[in-house]
């Protein structure tokens, strides 16, 4: 059947997802600031017996209520979860392994915080367990005011160099366009909304030595954002996860090694 897009007209908002496959269920939270349509490559490549759902988190892509309910500092990564466990009743989805990159992996964690029962593993890609530093939350404050003077565009410039590896920076060229035009097609609200809730996250740190589900790491060997050894640091603190290293990918590893990242999902699974 391939890849299939649908809009879920939940009580409070319309969110957009992609999901391919049937059987037991995987929900792919998408990286800031792209959307869902950043895992396609791991929605190409199913394992039997799962379904793969990417929904675009509040506001990325247009998905959302009106962006009236969307204000600078609205929302909050606990926000984003709660939009999740509302996807995942309206498609009858009691549980399900969660996989978040980056940002995506932030949810992920306050969706275990909230409702480990609906928590069935995680896979955990290029993100960490904790909060922002001084200097990051000043750096966020930063990419606010860029945000307002040079829209979607000036964000993607600031960030595309650190999010691919040095090593595919010169070789992909269409690679890079391609995570440009991701990040402009969203809504400047969204972004903004998007920068002050991942400043304002808590410290997951603490939850680690309780997650009592399956966990893989996923960490490209290249990541300028997050070093990988802060990445085998969060996987030693979980019971049992194993951390899985994509050597030569950077920060958007499942784009920058899209076979070597399936792989290790469906080792996962």
């Amino acid at each position: 059947m391939g890849v299939r897009s649908a809009v879920a007209h939940l009580p409070t908002r319309s969110v957009r997802y992609l999901e391919a496959g049937s059987g037991r269920s995987v929900i792919w939270l998408h990286a800031f600031p792209l959307s869902a349509d950043q895992w396609l490559p791991q929605l190409h490549r199913v394992p039997p017996g799962w379904r793969f759902i990417a929904p675009d988190l509040r506001g990325f892509r247009g998905s959302g209520p009106s962006f009236e309910a969307i204000t600078p500092d609205s929302m909050t990564i606990d926000d984003y979860a709660s939009d999740v466990l509302e996807l995942m009743a309206h498609l009858d989805v009691s549980e399900a392994v969660i996989g978040g990159l980056s940002m995506g992996g932030y949810v992920a964690f306050a969706l275990w915080h909230r409702a480990p029962e609906r928590v069935s593993g995680l896979v955990l890609a290029n993100t960490r367990a904790t909060a922002d530093s001084p200097a990051g939350r000043v750096a966020r404050e930063r990419m606010v005011d860029l945000l307002e003077r040079e829209g979607a565009e000036g964000v993607a410039r600031e960030m595309l160099p650190k999010l691919i590896g040095a090593s595919l920076q010169a070789s992909q060229p269409d690679l890079i366009e391609a995570v440009r035009e991701l990040i402009v097609a969203n809504p400047t609200d969204a972004i903004r909304a998007a920068i002050r809730a991942i400043k304002d996250r808590p410290d997951s740190t603490p939850l680690l030595p309780r997650i009592d589900r399956p966990v893989t790491v996923i960490h490209g060997d290249e990541d300028a954002i997050i070093p990988l050894d802060e990445a085998r640091a969060m996987a030693e603190a979980i019971p049992g996860a194993r951390l899985i290293a994509l050597a030569g990918a950077g920060h958007l590893s499942n784009l920058e090694d899209p076979l070597g990242f399936s792989l290790a999902v469906q080792k996962s699974l």
